[in-house]
């Protein structure tokens, strides 16, 4: 009988507690609509690791890292949301978007990188600074990319051209990528570290590829990982560079007249007072910003430039129409300077419709497809809540593809350049305070 008397009051206590919970879950989902009804759209994908599998199986395929961020937004539309590496990813794609966080007016964004890209290219980098570290590395470097840098940089690159075309004729198969890399990589190393020793060249060279391998991998530094090896590399590099600023200051105290026309060489002499440059003694530069600095140089000079000349030839080939006008424009150009044995920086001011074809290569391609920022304060974007800590990522490639900003997006046409394009729609360089310093430099390449 006692058990028997206890049932309603069991069943009663258990309907009591089904409807208390059933109280706090709806107070809890309630609240949780609430709070996440104007955060943009997006899965965190698994615990922990949110959508990072996804994305490195992307980094891994045949249609590259990219496609993880366009069938995305395919599916959630121009501003979504996602996690990666322990972090959750904002990436916006359009214009207004663009001005509003690479202009930066309001100080809200600082620049951001992946943990695998900042550990590789170094916290002292460019591509890494904070906000106020940036500015002082910004000043230092601007004055490196003068007008004579250029001007030594375009007749070396010509020859550099020039002389790997001649041989080309002698082989059945050319791989243009391997070889435009090549041409790169001596360029930079020419004008940055004066590096001209083939030996030398080939073993820094391998290391700065094993460097640009790791930058998309998962950081992981266990000794088979494609990360580790990575950061082993980095530290070779960086061994090199030392012994080059070793044997500068060694030149420097020991008074020998060896003198280098390189960045490394302003750098040095600016640094030790020896430069009209030097007078703000408090932006000095330390080693390490040095070196990590110039490796940037390296990685964004030989990388993105020689994929950009890749890309650009294959536009090219499956447009003969525009190869024909540019062959007309070039050869016009040779002839006026047939006096010179290599290009010089202000026959490139002639160069009006290669110009737009440079753009236009730039616009399809999108070799930086994306622009990775910080939040610094809670703040609406395209009428979503961003939160501070977040990582916003202009997509640069969305907006150059846009049929809204650009017509027929898909099609290589240089002449859209003949009239002036739609504001913040042409990403290739960045915008803003962070617009790539080189910029001028790689145009002359590309040239």
């Amino acid at each position: 009988m006692d058990h028997l008397s206890l049932c309603p009051l069991v069943a009663l206590l258990l309907c009591a507690v089904l409807l208390a919970l059933r109280n706090i879950f709806k107070i809890l989902f309630h609240d949780k609509e609430k709070s996440t009804a104007d955060i943009p759209p997006g899965s965190h994908g698994f615990p922990v690791i949110g959508e990072t599998l996804q994305f490195m199986l992307s980094v891994n395929s045949g249609k590259g890292f990219y496609e993880f961020v366009r069938s995305r937004r395919i599916k959630y539309g121009s501003c979504f949301k996602t996690r990666l590496f322990g972090e959750t990813h904002v990436f916006l794609s359009t214009t207004d978007s663009a001005r509003a966080v690479l202009n930066n007016e309001s100080g809200m964004f600082t620049k951001r990188y992946i943990k695998s890209i900042a550990a590789l290219v170094g916290d002292r980098s460019l591509l890494c600074a904070s906000q106020h570290h940036h500015k002082i590395l910004r000043s230092r470097f601007i004055n490196l990319f003068s007008k004579k840098s250029t001007a030594l940089m375009v007749r070396h690159f010509d020859e550099l051209v020039v002389d790997s075309l001649s041989g080309w004729e002698h082989r059945g198969t050319v791989v243009l990528l391997t070889d435009l890399l090549q041409i790169t990589f001596k360029a930079m190393c020419k004008m940055l570290i004066s590096l001209e020793n083939e030996e030398e060249l080939g073993s820094l060279q391998r290391d700065v590829g094993l460097v640009c391998e790791a930058m998309l991998a998962f950081p992981l530094n266990l000794p088979w990982t494609r990360f580790h090896k990575g950061i082993m590399a980095r530290g070779r590099v960086m061994e090199v560079l030392e012994k080059i600023i070793r044997e500068r200051r060694n030149e420097t105290t020991s008074h020998n007249n060896s003198h280098h026309e390189d960045f490394m060489e302003q750098l040095l002499a600016v640094d030790d007072g020896s430069s009209s440059l030097s007078s703000d003694h408090s932006t000095k530069l330390t080693d390490a910003e040095i070196k990590d600095n110039i490796l940037t140089m390296i990685i964004a000079g030989q990388d993105t430039t020689a994929s950009a000349l890749t890309w650009m030839v294959k536009y090219l080939g499956e447009n003969q129409n525009v190869l024909n006008i540019l062959i007309e424009e070039q050869t016009q150009i040779a002839k006026q300077a047939s006096d010179k044995p290599f290009l010089e920086l202000d026959d490139l001011t002639e160069m009006t419709y290669a110009s737009k074809m440079v753009k236009e290569s730039l616009r399809m391609a999108s070799v930086v497809p994306w622009f990775p920022r910080l939040v610094l304060q809670d703040c609406e974007m395209e009428g979503y809540k961003i939160n501070k800590g977040w990582n916003i990522n202009i997509d640069a490639r969305s907006i150059h593809l846009d049929p809204n900003v650009y017509s027929e997006p898909h099609k290589f046409n240089p002449s859209r350049f003949d009239e002036e394009t739609k504001a913040n729609s042409f990403l290739a360089f960045g915008m803003g305070g962070r617009t790539c310093l080189g910029l001028n430099m790689a145009k002359a390449m590309i040239y």
